[in-house]
């Protein structure tokens, strides 16, 4: 009797979902589920429809360990445009092409904004209007009700990886409009397109004339692959021990209790948040990266060394750049890219400026809004050349803005994307006047990586605090406390943190040469000794481990 509740609770373990633990590639669990997950797929690899039906009942099972019951929006994701994407595919008239793709975003932008914006509009419609109407979900009243869940009504969870499998599947049916890629051949491509494991919960986003190619290609594993792959996930696993170590010994600290710590210990924070963030995200991206490849799936690489950048500009196309360049195909270009401002850049500013007023429930905005809004009209009636300026700039302010938004309905992640916009369209003004546009000294541009590192850090102190009081403690300390005579008590006490960051920031600087040379080093060792390697490794990793690991700091968004 004993041996059969041991065996029950094994297998509750094992199938259920616990909220309290999701599955994420730092636990031991999943490395063991990984390794059945190979084992079985040894038999299948072959069949490419095998292969696709088993690779996509495991990415479910990994959703429903990470996010319970929200797999319900999965499957309604898949569902709905694939149906749709069929109907875009066998359209006869371009109408009729444009009515199934705007369905399509339609549903997935509801469904995104049900999630992460249903609690701020009835807060905010409350503020306008008065009220105080509580919020009710009604997703959770329906999983309660049909599957025994137990979600307060009366609060928004966000289910992990929406912003990131919605915008994969936007980007196929866009594709099939833009007829760059053939529509799938059955439901079961077309779900594990979207939900492919490795990238399921935070990326990087897969754009659909990327990845569909490979479904139906052989599987092909070279031992440098092979080599690369164990590598990858290596890295990413030492990148996330890093980010923990510097986030529970330090940076967390910080901001969590900002008038505890002097304005030096802040700015160094800032500094240490911005490593943070970085290994701890992209750490999660190469293991995602590494995974695939083992499968025979090559995903595109997301993090090129940012702090590398020698302008706002050059950042962005290394940080995030499956979300950068989404929004620059599927959003920046269609909205007149540098060109032209077009009607859907004023819509998008006119929404924006609706999320601000409900966000200060402030009515009187409106009328700020549109009297700014006449005096520009009219400036761009009398001078030419303010017209062009604002013509080429504004979409790279509705950009970033927006991508301030998918982060979250929140005037930090605003303001966090309004500084980003205004340093890319600085940056833009800069290159005109600029004498250092050809120059090739290296003292230049060490001076341009520090001044884009010193403001791509400090605009992520809108991003980390959680309100603007936490943002004005900061900026008092750095302004009016610095303790500069501190200093050396600092860097003393927090020796070994401050070495950890401090490492972390000169191994993202090594040329990109020597990292491809202990690259393909490490993948090209005879088997034993990569094995013996990576045994040591994982032990060492381990050991240094803090047992109070961190989420992936994406699974938020």
């Amino acid at each position: 009797m004993l041996e059969g509740l041991d065996l029950i609770g094994i297998l509750k373990t094992i199938f259920a979902w616990n909220p309290e633990q999701p599955l994420t590639f730092m636990h031991l669990f999943f490395w063991g589920f990984f390794a059945i997950v190979l084992l079985i797929y040894s038999l299948v690899y072959k069949h490419n429809l095998a292969r696709t039906t088993f690779l996509l009942l495991v990415s479910f099972f990994f959703y429903f360990k990470t996010s319970g019951f929200f797999i319900i929006l999965l499957f309604f994701t898949i569902t709905n445009d694939y149906f749709l994407g069929k109907g875009i595919a066998s359209a006869k008239t371009i109408g009729r092409k444009k009515l199934f793709l705007t369905i399509s975003i339609v549903c997935n932008l509801l469904l995104l904004g049900y999630f992460k914006y249903a609690y701020f509009f009835t807060e905010s419609f409350n503020q306008l209007a008065g009220t105080n109407y509580p919020f009710f979900n009604h997703y959770a009243q329906f999983s309660n009700t049909y599957f025994s869940t137990s979600f307060s009504v009366g609060k928004l969870i966000l289910p992990v990886g929406i912003s990131f499998f919605t915008f994969q599947s936007i980007s196929y049916v866009i594709d099939l409009y833009r007829e760059k890629v053939q529509p799938v051949k059955n439901i079961l491509e077309y779900g594990f397109f979207v939900c492919f494991f490795p990238h399921l919960v935070a990326g990087p986003i897969v754009k659909a004339h990327q990845f569909l190619y490979q479904i139906n290609l052989p599987y092909k594993l070279s031992k440098h692959d092979f080599g690369m792959a164990l590598f990858w996930i290596l890295n990413g696993f030492a990148k996330k021990v890093l980010a923990d170590y510097a986030a529970l010994n330090y940076v967390d600290r910080i901001f969590e209790n900002p008038n505890y710590y002097s304005g030096v210990e802040v700015i160094l924070g800032v500094f240490g948040y911005s490593l943070q963030i970085y290994a701890d995200f992209s750490g999660y991206t190469d293991i995602a990266i590494g995974v695939a490849l083992l499968l025979g799936f090559r995903l595109k690489t997301n993090f090129n060394s940012p702090y590398k950048a020698a302008s706002t500009s050059e950042f962005w196309q290394r940080w995030h750049i499956s979300l950068s360049s989404w929004l620059k195909e599927y959003l920046y270009i269609p909205l007149g890219g540098n060109k032209r401002g077009s009607v859907g850049s004023y819509l998008c500013i006119a929404l924006i400026c609706s999320i601000v007023i409900l966000l200060t429930g402030k009515l009187w905005l409106f009328f700020i809004f549109a009297a700014v809004a006449v005096l520009l009209f009219v400036f761009t009636l009398i001078f030419a050349s303010f017209k062009q300026v604002i013509n080429t700039n504004v979409n790279l302010l509705v950009t970033m803005l927006l991508g301030g938004l998918w982060h979250g309905s929140s005037w930090m992640f605003i303001i966090w994307g309004a500084l980003n916009g205004l340093g890319l369209v600085i940056h833009k003004l800069w290159q005109k006047i600029s004498p250092f546009n050809e120059s090739k000294s290296v003292l230049y541009r060490i001076t341009m990586i520090f001044i884009t590192l010193v403001f791509i850090s400090f605009t992520r102190i809108w991003f980390r605090s959680a309100n603007l009081e936490t943002v004005g403690f900061l900026f008092d300390r750095m302004q009016n406390h610095m303790g500069w005579e501190l200093t050396w008590n600092i860097l003393t006490g927090y020796k070994t943190v401050l070495l950890v960051i401090l490492a972390g920031y000169l191994i993202h600087w090594i040329p990109e040469s020597t990292k491809s040379k202990y690259r393909n080093f490490f993948a090209n060792l005879p088997v034993p000794a990569m094995a013996a390697t990576v045994v040591v490794s994982v032990f060492l990793l381990y050991q240094a481990m803090s047992s109070d690991m961190q989420p992936f700091i994406y699974f938020q968004f």
